[in-house]
């Protein structure tokens, strides 16, 4: 893939999406923004009806869009049915972070002896790298992170700074880690014996399939016994707590604050919105949603979308239907019996 390092054209554009367009083939574009805020040598998108109204005075080079708007559109346009598509795939050819990647080991990075490497490792400043770890292709080892003894990380991978993998970590290829995550600590296991706590050991590890991305400051515990198993193209945003012996389904997404209890299965093309929480030793079936703030104490054996959580009102709103959610047991009692009293007249 070309990052764009030196100028694109508009027929690079083109090509590199796979659409026709109608104008100069060879009018440089230098970057992306936003359909108001765009200037005449950069693509704008529009993927949100909401940003309609801005179309009409866009100054950008070309625009991204859905057929649908074409012919209110005042540049030359790129259709597409999925815009939004169309506007990730353009990202990756202004990223200027993988050219920054030089390959080889910082002087201050401390890796272990017989370590496997393979072309193009590029390892920063003061990382380390334990004994029995191996790196596939082309992976990246951010500035301040650690790998912990036996971990196999996959071709394409990267670290960012100060990120944690802890021992025996297993991850596939294209995986990215942002920083502060921490992969492989130790689950949330404790026996109390009536006095105190005693910890048990976990035994188990992490196995993160292909394309997986892992928010900053997010967890994912090892297993106690077993592994715990996050599957290909799952994306996990910052700040999320995945528990021991957790599975998550291939293609699965879980925002911000999503706190999933141990052994919680969770199936394949799911997703949990901000600060969902799931119970453990639940089973979630494919093509599940959990919108925010919900929490789900049974098991899900049907796909559709799911709530819990009530919305926001006015205070006082809130403390009469709090008062009154009090009284709904015994609101159900008197309703039964005056239904009982009219079936027996």
């Amino acid at each position: 893939m070309t990052h764009a390092s030196y100028t694109l054209t508009l027929a690079d554009i083109a090509r590199h999406l796979g659409v026709d367009f109608e104008g100069d083939d060879h009018q440089p574009i230098r970057g992306l923004a936003t359909l108001k805020e765009a200037a005449s040598d950069q693509v704008a998108f529009l993927a949100n009806r909401a940003y309609l109204k801005d179309l009409a005075t866009t100054q950008a080079a070309a625009v991204l869009l859905h057929p649908e708007h074409g012919k209110n559109c005042p540049v030359p346009r790129l259709e597409m049915e999925n815009p939004y598509l169309g506007y990730a795939k353009l990202s990756q050819l202004f990223d200027p972070l993988p050219a920054r990647d030089v390959p080889g080991i910082h002087p201050t990075a401390m890796v272990a002896d017989g370590v496997m490497l393979g072309d193009g490792v590029c390892v920063q400043a003061n990382a380390v790298i334990e004994p029995g770890v191996v790196l596939g292709d082309r992976v990246v080892i951010g500035a301040g992170s650690v790998i912990g003894a036996d971990c196999v990380i996959g071709d394409d991978t990267r670290l960012h700074a100060n990120v944690t993998v802890c021992h025996g970590v297993v991850m596939g290829k294209r995986v990215i880690l942002q920083s502060g995550c921490v992969i492989g600590g130790d689950g949330f296991g404790f026996a109390h014996d009536g006095a105190g706590w005693h910890k048990i050991a976990q035994l188990g590890g992490v196995v993160l399939g292909d394309d997986v991305e892992v928010g900053s400051c997010s967890s994912i515990d090892r297993g106690a016994l077993g592994d715990t198993v996050i599957g290909n193209d799952v994306k996990i945003d910052s700040q999320v707590q995945i528990a021991h012996n957790v599975t998550i389904g291939d293609h699965s997404a879980l925002a911000g604050c999503v706190g999933i209890a141990g052994s919680t299965k969770v199936g394949k093309h799911c997703m949990l919105g901000g600060g969902v929480g799931l119970s453990g030793h639940l089973t979630i079936c494919d093509g599940v949603q959990v919108t925010g703030m919900s929490l789900v104490t049974n098991s899900i054996h049907e796909p559709g979308v799911y709530s819990s959580g009530t919305g926001a009102m006015s205070n006082t709103q809130w403390r009469k239907n709090a008062v009154r959610f009090k009284q709904l047991d015994d609101i159900a009692k008197r309703l039964a019996r005056v239904e009982k009293s009219q079936r027996e007249s």
